[in-house]
């Protein structure tokens, strides 16, 4: 399903990001307490609901106003959801930049800036230390980062809001057009064409699977884009692959996705390794913003299905 890579700090992100969600065949929901026949949320007349989570049942406000999200925070936003906390990759996000004017950044270390907020509903990863002492300022429910794919886990945030209905809905569509975009950009480049997403921040490079956000999980498994083979062996498992600027052409598919921030050395588009890979000669390089493309929530997945199908097809 698991978003300033700022690969240095990659191992941060797997926890802060969420929609970079996980492989939906091998982290299916039905492997999660979430989507188990039963209901997530029983609504109850005081206000409040139960919230099946996979840590067990959670007391939350059926309607809540005042939400820390130190995690999973751009799926609640996608859903109009009231933030007065939120974890700093978030924030940082051009995509939110609105949406979060004057929203405090806090952390799980930060209690007492938590408790300034009078919360009424906390989201926490499974990493954290402190989940104990959130559970004593707020409702506090946890999300362990891949257990779901990116579209289980926003149905789930849906559910926690209690708004079930209307993100199913988004799903199902977003799920329709993503594939008949996919089969529109098949039909103009051709049915083996392939699609390689590679990164660079500083000074390395980064090729990635089908589930590690960068609109990976809209091309792969959205639109069922094809993925080279050499990617599969090495990126598909672990979710991304670091590589060396002299074997980026082996990676490289006829189609390429470039995630550039607006921080990185750029002086390597300028060498001969570059601009020799076939995909870069024929121009079908597909620029995205690293920093805005680092989630899988429903706001970042329709800004990068835009993208792809201008991109691909020279549509908007």
């Amino acid at each position: 399903m698991k978003n300033k890579l700022f690969i240095p700090i990659l191992f941060v992100f797997m926890f802060a990001i969420t929609a970079c969600g996980n492989n939906a065949t091998s982290n299916s929901p039905a492997a999660s307490p979430q989507s188990s026949n039963a209901p997530a949320a029983a609504k109850e007349a005081s206000g409040m609901m139960t919230y099946a989570s996979e840590t067990g049942p959670v007391q939350v406000p059926s309607s809540p106003k005042r939400i820390v999200a130190l995690t999973n925070a751009p799926n609640v936003l996608s859903l109009g959801g009231t933030l007065v906390g939120v974890d700093e990759w978030t924030n940082k996000n051009p995509l939110f930049k609105k949406k979060l004017n004057g929203i405090p950044v806090v952390s799980d270390n930060e209690l007492e800036k938590i408790i300034e907020q009078k919360p009424d509903l906390i989201i926490a990863g499974s990493e954290s230390k402190n989940i104990e002492k959130l559970k004593q300022i707020a409702p506090t429910v946890v999300y362990t980062w891949g257990k779901l794919d990116y579209l289980a886990q926003q149905l789930e945030i849906g559910k926690l809001l209690n708004k079930e209905k209307e993100t199913q809905k988004w799903i199902d569509d977003f799920k329709k057009r993503a594939a008949d975009i996919g089969k529109e950009i098949k039909a103009k480049i051709g049915e083996q064409a392939t699609v390689s997403v590679i990164e660079i921040d500083s000074k390395d490079f980064y090729v990635f699977g089908n589930n590690w956000a960068r609109g990976t999980e809209v091309l792969y498994q959205a639109m069922g884009l094809n993925m080279p083979e050499k990617v599969k062996k090495d990126a598909l498992g672990p979710g991304y692959y670091a590589l060396s600027q002299e074997v980026i052409s082996n990676y490289a598919g006829d189609y390429l996705v470039l995630s550039r921030s607006s921080a990185a050395n750029n002086s390597f588009m300028k060498t001969e390794t570059w601009n020799n890979i076939p995909a870069v000669k024929n121009k079908h390089v597909i620029e995205i913003d690293t920093e805005a493309s680092t989630y899988s929530d429903p706001t970042t997945l329709e800004y990068l299905l835009n993208i792809f199908k201008e991109g691909f097809l020279g549509k908007k």
